[in-house]
């Protein structure tokens, strides 16, 4: 059974947003930093290019952290990623759990209440909430705030992680609403030194934590 330190600093990839530095390189600091787990979300690779780049990922993140693929559970299953992200629009939780077996952990992404009862009721391990504040990478998108983060907090029981707009000044609040931790991109990606970033993140995150670890199974 997999455990997740609480609370759980993801970072999701973006290697066009990484200041013309190698994704892999980013991804290496981040966790010597303090990621838990990494997202490797590249929606513009080929299948084989996303491959090989899974597996150089999987290869730098080693035990250090957990690594999900974004979407592709074949892709997942075939580099020993630990688990699936998959998008609302995705291939349903139902299926992926049909195919990968209990070999990964399924994570959904979802945007409302509603959205995370459902992925709850369909057998999700963990979800992905957003947008909570704003965003560069979805500008003009909904952003639900803290009390976005409350409300689901009080309606499932299934951990989740907050995602968009969180950095240094506000991540303390998504774990204080009752979020399991937060996803980021260019927090990180961006940072001038991304294992500082990446533990500055996760130092905040405690101010605000119960620390009682969670697992997932």
């Amino acid at each position: 059974m997999q455990q997740l330190s609480h609370p759980t600093l993801c970072l999701v990839t973006d290697r066009l947003r990484c200041n013309g530095r190698r994704i892999e390189d980013i991804v290496d600091a981040a966790v010597e930093g303090g990621v838990g787990m990494v997202q490797l979300r590249e929606k513009d690779l080929p299948a084989s290019d996303l491959y090989s780049l899974a597996l150089r990922i999987r290869k730098v993140v080693g035990k250090r952290a957990l690594l999900f693929i974004n979407d592709r559970v074949d892709i997942a299953l075939a580099v020993g990623a630990d688990g699936v992200q998959l998008g609302e629009n995705a291939l349903p939780l139902e299926a992926a759990r049909q195919v990968s077996g209990s070999s990964l952990l399924l994570g959904r992404s979802v945007h409302s209440v509603v959205g995370a009862l459902e992925a709850e009721a369909n057998g999700a391990d963990m979800l992905t909430l957003g947008t909570i504040f704003p965003t560069a990478s979805h500008p003009g998108a909904y952003t639900g705030g803290s009390p976005l983060v409350q409300e689901v907090a009080a309606a499932v029981s299934v951990p989740f992680l907050g995602i968009g707009g969180i950095d240094a000044s506000n991540a303390a609040n998504v774990i204080a609403g009752g979020a399991a931790g937060a996803a980021v991109i260019t927090a990180i990606t961006m940072a001038p030194d991304p294992a500082v970033a990446a533990s500055t993140l996760l130092e905040k995150m405690r101010t605000a934590s119960v620390p009682t670890p969670l697992e997932a199974r």
